[in-house]
């Protein structure tokens, strides 16, 4: 029987977020559920949008036992739930993602920008903000094709959910828990792109700094957007057979 996989998405996307991987996993060794996270896609009104909400929505998604991979933001919330229920997630891949700002007073600006520009989307087309969002550093040198992808799917939710979704489940929300990661006794595989020098850091440096059984893979010539990017590579990592 295939085991359960779960994909969780990054900020602004939805389940789509996972389409260029779905292909390239093996159906028989895995059953993907790619559920959307509150204030996206389909879930753009549930109520709370919250990290307990999202974790919440997880583990009620999946049953029993379940391999959890989360990108981004996805990523933040994937650990959340193997936090909250170890004893369920039984392998963690953890995508472009990070434990959460620990610097005080970083925290508090990434707290006022994320709430500055939660204010500034809300108002606009979807359209709109789908171009703003591409147009941060971060995603700098995005694949056109990717990024034709990537904004087909911003376009699938609200910009006003999506600033409320900034807001409760952004970076800046999170309360750091990087001194938790070494409760995760579950094997663990970080992965990111050559690229994304800041998580490709995290990657490298941090996490298995933290998680001393953790595998890591840097995706060579990828940026902050692997799923949509480099999908081959990451559904080898996902199976392992990278």
């Amino acid at each position: 029987m295939p085991d359960t996989l779960v994909l969780l998405h990054g900020f602004g996307g939805t389940h789509r977020a996972w389409d260029p991987v779905l292909p390239e996993l093996d159906h028989e060794r895995y059953n993907p559920i790619v559920p959307d996270l509150r204030g996206h896609g389909t879930k753009a009104v549930v109520r709370p949008v919250s990290f307990d909400g999202c974790v919440a929505d997880v583990l009620a998604a999946a049953p029993g036992q379940f391999v959890l991979c989360g990108y981004s933001m996805g990523g933040r919330i994937a650990q959340l739930v193997a936090l909250a229920a170890p004893e369920r997630v039984s392998r963690l891949v953890l995508v472009a993602t990070s434990a959460g700002i620990e610097d005080a007073a970083a925290r508090a600006a990434r707290v006022a920008d994320d709430r500055a520009l939660a204010d500034e989307i809300e108002g606009m087309s979807a359209e709109a903000f789908a171009d703003r969002w591409m147009a941060q550093p971060i995603f700098a040198g995005t694949p056109p094709e990717a990024a034709a992808v990537w904004r087909a799917d911003l376009l699938r939710s609200d910009p006003r959910d999506l600033a409320e979704a900034l807001r409760t489940i952004g970076g800046g929300a999170m309360e750091p828990f990087w001194d938790r990661l070494g409760e995760l006794t579950m094997p663990v595989t970080i992965v990111a792109g050559s690229r994304d020098e800041k998580f490709a850091r995290w990657a490298t440096e941090r996490y298995p700094a933290l998680i001393s059984h953790a595998e890591v893979h840097v995706i060579d010539g990828a940026g902050h957007g692997i799923p949509r990017e480099a999908p081959r590579e990451l559904a080898a990592i996902i199976q392992g057979a990278a």
